[in-house]
Order: C-alpha cells, then structure tokens, then sequence
C-alpha cells in the first residue's frame, strides 16, 4: 500500500472518528442493550422473494424470517427450521414436509396473530411467488427474481396442505437442487393471516413494508438513509425450543443433537443450546445506514457500531491491527466478472467478446484491486464448490490476438462502447470503478475507446434489467452450496427476465446441459456435464470471469457467536453482545 494512500485513509479515519465519537455519546444507553450495524445502504424491499440485492437480504431474511430448511453456516448441510423433518418419494418427485408446532408470528403495533405458524402459511408464502393468478403474487411489482432465475415455479407440480402441519410438493420432473433452493435467503415463509387482514383493510402492499415473520426480531421503524429498528421477537421459537422437541428433530432429519441451555448469558439475552452452540438474542437490532466504508470503520472503532458491513480492502489491516476488533475470514462462494450484452451488436459475435476479453490482464486487476483477497477466477465456479475444476480453460492477456480479432470482426480503431460499473462495494468486486478504469486504459490499447457508466444503486440494477449497458462489472455470491446457483441464475435463457443474467445471453445448449444436470444425484455424472458447460462457456464468453473473493466480517470483541454465513445475508439472531 503507497504511502500517500496510507495517509488519505488516514486523515479520512481520524475525520469519521471525530464525527462517530460525538455521535455516540448521545446513544450511550442503546449500546449496552443492543447490537448496532453499519449497513451500507437501503434495502429495497422488506420481503426478499422481490429483490436480490445483499442490502436486503442483510436487512431482512434472516433478522425477521425463517425458512422451511436453513444451511448450517459450517458444514453447508441442509437442516431442519420451519420443517422439523422431510421425506422423498424414490422417484425425487414429491417432498413431505412436517411442519413445526407452537412456532409464533411476530406481534408489533400494526398485527397480532391470533394463531402460531401452520401450513396455510407455507401454502401462502410459496403460491405467491409461483403462481400468477394468487392475488398477492403481483402486488408490489410481482416480479420474484430469484425464483424467475431458476425456472422453480415452473418445475412445480402442487404444493398440497395435507393437514395444519404437513405440507406435499410435488414436482414436474426431479431437481436435485430443490431442496437447497427452500433454504435459500428467499424462500422466506410470510403470514397468510397478516396477509388476510391487510387485503381486507384494502392495503396489500404493507405487507412487504412493514414485514411480520416468525424471526429472531421483530420490525419496528425504519428512516431511510438512516436506520432500520428491530425489537427481540419475546415467542421466538427457538428460544422456547425444549430439549426434547430438538433432539426428535435432529433424530428424524440426522442433523445433530440439541439440548438446553442452563442458563442465559446476560440479563438481556435468553439461550438455549441449538447444534452444539449457544443460541441467544439480543433485545435490541439497529442497522445503522452508512454509505461511506471510511465513516463505517470508524464507527465500529469507537464502538458506536459493533459490526460492520463490507470493509474496504485497505482497511483490512487496520482492523487486523486492533485488538478490540476481530477480522473474520472464509473463500468466497462467489465470482466477480465482466459481462457483455449479448443482445446488443457487436456483443453479439463471440469473436468480439474474446478479443475484449484477451485485452485485459486479470491478474492485474487482481493485485490492483482485490489486494491479495481473491484467487483468479476461470469458471463461474469458486473452489470451495464440490464441481470446481482445476484444469478448466481460461482467458489470457494477449492485445495481438484482441487487435486481430477486432479486425477480423471489422471493428475500426475508435470504437467506443461502455463499462458500467456498480456503485456499491461487494466481496465479489470491492472497487468496480477503479477495476474500470483499468479495463479502459487496456482496451484504449487495442484502439478500444471506453466510457464508464455508473448510478445510484436502484437506478443502475433497473437499468442493467432493461439492457441499456454495453457491458457491465459485476458479480454474484451463492445462496446455496449447489452449482446450479450459479449457472442457472446468471446464464440461462430463463433468467433474463429476472435481471439476474446480466449478459442476457440465450443458448440452448446450455439450457440442455445445466437442466441434464438436475436429472441426476451422482455427484460425477453431474460434475462431468458441468465440464462440458465450462468449455461452452470459454468457447462462447458471454462473460470474462475475473476472481473468486474472499468474505470478511468485521465486528468488535465484545460480540460472540457473529460467524460468516456463507449462504447469504448476515445474522444476528443467535449473536450475543458481552460488555
């Protein structure tokens, strides 16, 4: 790191420490009852079957939801949640589902359950997102990208109320990532009785606005730019979980063992133990919204934030450097990469998307960028992926071969195009713009003229939906440990629609062999089709894959049980804060 970037950081750290300083000494009484966050923007939506931005994952998903299924954090197995067990057909066809009794929806000052969780609610939560006519599907835009993504509703046969707590789904043909798709950060399970109310009050819409689940916390205001508020849920299930309700579920699911707790740890938090480890909550949750990464880091250093969201990659050694703040560290489930917009001329010829992509040197951008927190990325799939493949083909830097090419395509010296790049900081790519900056200067070599495009968050996702881009800097982090996650969402036909293919780029052959993938639970056959999908994808490039990253998690010491969810959104049901 230059010494003249030392010093910016610097003086911008002792500016923010000032600031957070005197901001917290009118806050003082909150910190000792309570966590404080700094996010790093608004979510767009308390409901994350309709977004599937981070921001709101973070801020809702696993603060006030829960799951049929979760993954353990650890292992990356699927466990038991709202579903204490399940059963398949031999065929892969139908999942029984039973459901957990005396599980409670939160009461807040706009609903009161006047029922516990059953399987109306299961009913409830996955029509809407799968079928057009349900009359809430289309409320709030109707549109559930993660699940147009994938093509679920589409594979889904019925879904049966066998009675209050047994639910049957049944598929059109077998998909073995299905269950992994039901303990994504989106498959959120909603209050058909909230849901009830709100249609017969005439305001529908609320329901993603001022959201009621059955999670760890309870919503209780948000200011936007400024804060979200959250309040312990007193009924949460796994707080009142008896021992022996634990261990026949993880019995009849094979997960572990749990036991209770003797005891709480602090006079504000209840416990029990879940898994091996203590589960607490909390009374109160504050995502603290602070864009600026320098202002956020000096917040968590005062301790007016006790975590923080997205630490700059300059930063990391400053907080490695504090003894009251931990750094945690774990490979990324995720690909950062430069995406061309297949549907826009010249995009459209492979040969100009491979000259483009031999005009720059990934390593470079690596070093320049990622400051030795990511390896170089040749597929879309990260090594910690059980389909990585070592020996797939890759890019590489050759501003000959990108000038014949453009040539050869009749692409004239001075072409221009645009680069747009993300406003926001992710572990996948932590400084978009800068990465442009650099893919500019290579592509003016090769008589490439670049124009760099960027907007507020919201703007620029609506946009890349709607193709106005050349190409984009962007990237994607699992919400599940199958490979089709990150195949299916990012390049097929399907998921244009949704957004989440940023290259809008349709191949049926590629359609074919991810679906043939899907057919089968043999771990080879299904690794040795995803070859043939890597050597498609090199010969085709809809997209230069740049880097798998490492993710961070930045707290202080005083809080326990904060772990990396590799899977998705942070948690804080289960984090306890020790003063």
């Amino acid at each position: 790191m230059s010494y003249g970037l030392v010093k910016r950081l610097s003086l911008c750290l002792c500016t923010a420490l000032v600031v957070a300083s005197c901001a917290k000494q009118n806050k003082q009484a909150f910190y000792n009852t309570g966590i404080i966050y700094c996010s790093e923007s608004n979510p767009v939506t308390f409901n994350p079957q309709l977004d599937t931005s981070s921001t709101t994952s973070d801020a809702s998903s696993h603060q006030l939801y829960d799951r049929l299924l979760d993954f353990d954090p650890e292992t990356g197995r699927i466990v038991p949640s709202l579903a204490s067990s399940w059963l398949v057909t031999n065929d892969g066809l139908t999942y029984a589902f039973q459901l957990r009794k005396d599980v409670w929806f939160h009461s807040t000052d706009y609903f009161t359950p006047t029922r516990n969780f059953n399987a109306d609610d299961v009913l409830f939560s996955i029509d809407r997102w799968r079928l057009t006519s349900h009359p809430y599907h289309y409320i709030s835009g109707g549109r559930y990208p993660y699940f147009e993504s994938i093509g679920l509703a589409q594979n889904i046969e019925s879904v049966e109320r066998v009675n209050g707590y047994r639910v049957e789904i049944t598929l059109k043909r077998r998909d073995s990532s299905f269950l992994a798709n039901l303990a994504t950060d989106f498959a959120v399970i909603l209050s058909e009785e909230y849901a009830s109310q709100l249609s017969q009050a005439g305001s529908p819409s609320k329901i993603d606005e001022l959201p009621v689940g059955t999670g760890p916390f309870k919503f209780e205001s948000y200011r936007k730019d400024h804060f979200i508020k959250y309040r312990r849920h007193e009924d949460y299930w796994r707080l009142s979980l008896s021992s022996e309700d634990s261990e026949n579920a993880s019995e009849q699911t094979n997960t572990g063992t749990s036991k209770e707790s003797e005891n709480a740890s602090t006079p504000a938090s209840s416990s029990f133990q879940s898994n091996g480890g203590e589960y607490s909550a909390v009374e109160q949750l504050i995502f603290d919204i602070t864009p600026r990464s320098s202002l956020r880091l000096a917040k968590l250093m005062t301790g007016e934030c006790d975590a923080t969201a997205f630490p700059a990659q300059t930063e990391l050694e400053v907080i490695r450097a504090k003894e009251d703040l931990i750094l945690a560290e774990k490979p990324g489930l995720n690909i950062g990469f430069w995406a061309f917009n297949t549907q826009r001329p010249p995009f459209n010829n492979p040969d100009v998307r491979r000259a483009l992509a031999a005009a720059i040197d990934k390593n470079t951008l690596l070093e320049a960028v990622y400051f030795d927190s990511a390896i170089r990325a040749k597929t879309l799939l990260p090594a910690a992926s059980w389909a990585f493949q070592n020996d797939a083909d890759d890019t590489a830097y050759n501003p000959v071969l990108a000038r014949k090419l453009l040539a050869d395509a009749g692409i004239e010296p001075g072409f221009s195009m645009t680069i747009w790049a993300m406003p926001v900081e992710r572990a996948y790519n932590p400084n978009a713009t800068k990465m442009a900056e650099l893919i500019q200067r290579y592509l003016r070599d090769v008589g490439v003229e670049a124009t760099i495009v960027s907007y507020d968050w919201a703007t620029f996702r609506r946009h890349l939906r709607e193709g106005l881009h050349d190409s984009v800097l962007i990237g994607w982090s699992a919400d599940n440990g199958d490979p089709d996650n990150f195949y299916r969402p990012l390049l097929s036909c399907g998921a244009i629609p949704s957004g989440t293919n940023r290259a809008m780029w349709c191949n049926p052959d590629y359609d074919k062999l991810i679906n043939d993938a899907l057919k089968t639970d043999d771990i080879e056959a299904r690794k040795a089709i995803y070859r043939q999908v890597n050597r498609l994808l090199y010969e085709r490039l809809p997209l230069v894959p740049i880097a798998h990253a490492y993710r961070y998690q930045a707290y202080r010491s005083e809080l326990e049980g904060l772990t990396i969810n590799p899977f998705g959104g942070v948690r804080f049901g289960g984090v306890e804060k020790t003063l």
